[in-house]
């Protein structure tokens, strides 16, 4: 382990390798990660997924905006995840009814 005035970035790196060696160290990584992909990842690490509208909800505004934002509330088909998801732009919610199929 370097000890000199520009001993940073080994320091960095050491701590970098050798904290795999620690237990807690290794034990916060495994709840993080479940089969390489985040626990709370709904789409299971995939980019877009199909789902069942179950119903639509309007979704306030924190402060200091006011408003209600239009989402609706999907069921995943591949995974039966539930989720909430934002219906974007100005009428789009219109287009969406119950028992739809969308992608998320």
């Amino acid at each position: 382990m370097g000890q000199g005035l520009f001993s940073g970035p080994k320091m960095k790196g050491d701590r970098k390798k050798f904290r795999w060696k620690e237990r807690k160290f290794k034990q916060r990584q495994d709840k993080r990660k479940a089969g390489g992909v985040l626990k709370h990842d709904p789409l299971m690490g995939s980019t877009q997924a199909k789902g069942i509208v179950i119903e639509k909800v309007g979704i306030e505004a924190k402060q200091p905006n006011s408003g209600i934002r239009k989402a609706v509330k999907i069921s995943l088909i591949r995974t039966g995840n539930k989720l909430t998801a934002f219906a974007p732009g100005d009428g789009a919610i219109s287009f969406i009814d119950e028992h739809d199929e969308v992608m998320v």
